[in-house]
């Protein structure tokens, strides 16, 4: 069986530059230790290179369909599809996976899809595509429901991952009083609400890429002479040494924003939260979307209501001073992600998905080999 996964959000020519590339990447990478895996995608500059296992095309030249950067198409897609046997596009709303999906009807192919959130203009703005596609692999319980997926036989729950050797716990890293707030700096993250929550005696480092000039100035302005650092640009390994010596991560997503905007869907997953859980810190989240299925609460860290900064500061306090629940809790967080949140987990998902499409493969079992270091192999 040859995979090809399809990802149109943009890749820039340093590498990925945004959630949707990294899940996409990340999701190829362990299954191309499993079956033949190439991940197409678009960018600045062609590509024709190998990561591991995972071959990756990257076409240059698209067409971004009205001027969005995030909505590319290129012809030239379908010619590097020709050795398919089950395509997995990720982002339903855009031109590239509607067009990918309709070439899959006409030739039979099993064509998959995930939604990551985001998109743009495509046929769909018209007319459903839903039935388009053999499957709806969904990253999480509160994806399939806000999709209307609830009752559909092919929409399936395959999660999200992480890299469980990348994350992990530092034991000899102390664990100051200090809260970390991980991800793109917009009005929906709630940060504002984690800014104004922060309790005396605990700090803040708010890391990810560098916001908008307006966004950047307002949160400024609300951590102006408050324990706050924001921090950008950092590569995993930096990263991960945040989450190894931070007291709990904290992800406070909301509905409704500070300056009056609404979403439905502020969270499809919760990466972030995943991936300070491998480090063993305790997650704090709001109560919104699909992040309660993340975090245990009392167990793995706490949710707590949205756009409340009064009861962050209260769990943050409470953490705080009690570091033995809070090593505890950070330990039961690792062992969550472990049992039901690692790539591996996730590539299985997706066989028995594609399995079901492709008679060939029906009743082929998934088995773990130790020189893959846990990962699936076929």
């Amino acid at each position: 069986m040859r995979v090809f996964h399809v990802v149109p959000a943009f890749f820039g020519p340093d590498g990925i530059v945004g959630g949707a590339e990294r899940y996409a990447l990340e999701l190829a990478r362990a299954m191309a230790d499993a079956v033949p895996t190439t991940l197409i995608a678009f960018g600045d500059r062609a590509r024709d290179e190998q990561l591991g296992s995972l071959r990756v095309r990257v076409l240059a030249g698209a067409w971004h369909v009205r001027g969005h950067r995030s909505n590319p198409f290129h012809w030239k897609l379908f010619a590097l599809l020709r050795d398919a046997a089950v395509v997995h596009c990720h982002q339903q709303h855009v031109l590239t996976s509607s067009a990918v999906a309709a070439w899959g009807r006409l030739t039979g192919r099993p064509v998959f899809v995930s939604d990551l959130g985001g998109g743009g203009w495509d046929i769909s703005a018209y007319v459903s595509t839903d039935g388009w596609y053999r499957g709806h692999l969904h990253i999480s319980e509160y994806s399939r429901h806000v999709h209307d997926h609830d009752r559909r036989a092919d929409a399936h729950v395959i999660l999200g991952g992480v890299d469980t050797e990348r994350f992990s716990p530092d034991p000899g890293v102390t664990r100051p009083p200090a809260a970390l707030f991980v991800g793109r700096l917009r009005p929906h993250k709630g940060v504002d609400d984690l800014i104004a929550g922060i309790p005396p005696g605990v700090t803040l480092t708010i890391a990810g890429p560098e916001p908008e000039p307006g966004m950047a100035a307002h949160l400024r302005r609300l951590a102006a002479g408050k324990p706050v650092t924001f921090k950008h640009h950092l590569d995993d390994a930096a990263l991960a040494n945040e989450y190894r010596r931070t007291l709990c991560v904290v992800l406070p997503s909301v509905y409704r924003a500070a300056d009056g905007t609404e979403t439905r869907v502020p969270e499809l997953l919760g990466q972030t939260l995943l991936e300070g859980m491998a480090c063993e810190a305790p997650a704090i989240c709001t109560q919104v979307a699909s992040m309660p299925e993340v975090v245990d609460h009392g167990v793995t860290g706490f949710v707590v209501p949205p756009n409340d900064p009064a009861a962050i500061g209260a769990r943050l306090a409470w953490l705080a001073a009690h570091p033995d629940a809070a090593r505890a809790m950070g330990r039961a967080g690792r062992q969550r992600v472990l049992a039901h949140f690692t790539w591996p987990r996730v590539v299985e998902r997706c066989l028995d998905a594609y399995r079901a499409a492709v008679p060939e493969w029906a009743g082929v079992p998934a088995r773990r080999d130790a020189r893959s270091r846990g990962r699936v192999v076929t």
